[in-house]
């Protein structure tokens, strides 16, 4: 790939995500909005004025025709991801796909499979993987500030976006799950999940998921859109100290607390003492996280290194959506994975 001339980029799908992504393609140097392709004909018009320079198609085929375009951003209804995902895939374009990958485990693995055998680039939009407070936690993870990680629980509820066509966990599950599947660095060993139907028949508004990792930690997840508490916090709990991540935070997005047990001395039976030190807030950059995760994606192609989202780690979240979804259906019944190994 010539490190001079701008990856040229095309964004399928303009309705929710997919402007977004297009304005941040558009934007970031070294990187040129070549398409904007969507079925819907009153969508492209809308957008048309803030990309004057972007060709606008309602043909899929026409973009990948295109032999000058490097890259295609598919940010469609999560049925589709798959199936459009290998169509670029085979005419050899690399691949960024909004999150969830895929509806099922044998579908993402299928375009995990192909990106690897073409060669091309496959990234999942986990934006928070990203995001430049849990980078930080990641840090705190892996240098052994946090002592040995224990447990780690996500809260991610709100009143409302109701949606009709997937429930609590597919909506707002892919964020939490790919976040502790990043921050533990482990395939997950088994899942289980319970949630309620309130609003709709057959669509769980309210879901608490439970995540075992090989090595024997533990995720819990609380994910609902009817809350009375708008929240995106991510809680690990370590044996030296515990940190928080907290996205709705506008400054103070990551807390750690110096606490923990004291280690016993005595004879069995006594008290397990607790130690509290500092609570203090390291600075966080305050760079858009979809600016990140474009810039990543680009440089991952032009230096041929695998993204930290890559096709794999969505394959490994669809996984663990999918048997929790098999959870929910069987009353919470614990589902054992393999994972999502190549």
């Amino acid at each position: 790939m010539d490190a001079v001339r701008p990856l040229r980029v095309a964004v399928v799908g303009m309705s929710y995500w997919g402007p977004n992504l297009a304005r941040n393609f558009d934007r970031i140097e070294g990187s040129e909005l070549a398409w904007a392709c969507d079925l819907d004909t009153s969508l492209l018009d809308r957008h048309r004025a803030a990309f004057p320079r972007t060709g606008f198609t309602t043909d899929l085929d026409e973009v990948l025709a295109d032999p000058d375009t490097d890259a295609v951003v598919i940010a469609t209804p999560v049925p589709t991801h798959a199936a459009l995902a290998l169509r670029a895939i085979a005419a050899g374009k690399h691949v960024f796909v909004e999150k969830p990958l895929a509806l099922t485990a044998a579908d993402a693995r299928a375009v995990a499979e192909a990106a690897d055998a073409a060669g091309v680039t496959c990234m999942v939009d986990h934006l928070l993987v990203l995001h430049p407070g849990v980078t930080k936690v990641k840090e705190l993870v892996d240098t052994g500030h946090l002592g040995q990680v224990h447990y780690l629980y996500g809260n991610r509820l709100n009143l409302g976006i109701v949606r009709k066509d997937e429930n609590a966990l597919w909506s707002l599950g892919p964020h939490d799950i790919s976040v502790m599947m990043h921050l533990v660095g482990e395939p997950a060993v088994e899942v289980s999940a319970t949630g309620a139907c309130y609003l709709q028949e057959g669509v769980e508004d309210v879901v608490f998921g439970r995540i075992l990792f090989a090595s024997g930690v533990i995720g819990h997840l609380h994910l609902s859109w009817l809350d009375p508490h708008k929240m995106r916090r991510m809680t690990v709990i370590g044996s030296e100290r515990m940190v928080v991540f907290d996205d709705m935070e506008s400054e103070r997005k990551i807390t750690v607390y110096d606490k923990g047990p004291v280690p016993r001395t005595g004879d069995y039976g006594e008290y397990i003492q607790v130690r509290s030190g500092d609570i203090f807030s390291p600075k966080i950059d305050s760079a858009e996280p979809l600016r990140l995760v474009c810039q990543h994606f680009l440089d991952s192609i032009r230096d041929g290194t695998a993204p930290v989202a890559d096709g794999w780690a969505g394959l490994a979240t669809v996984e663990v959506l999918e048997a929790m979804d098999t959870s929910l259906a069987n009353g919470g019944r614990p589902i054992t994975l393999e994972g999502a190994s190549r």
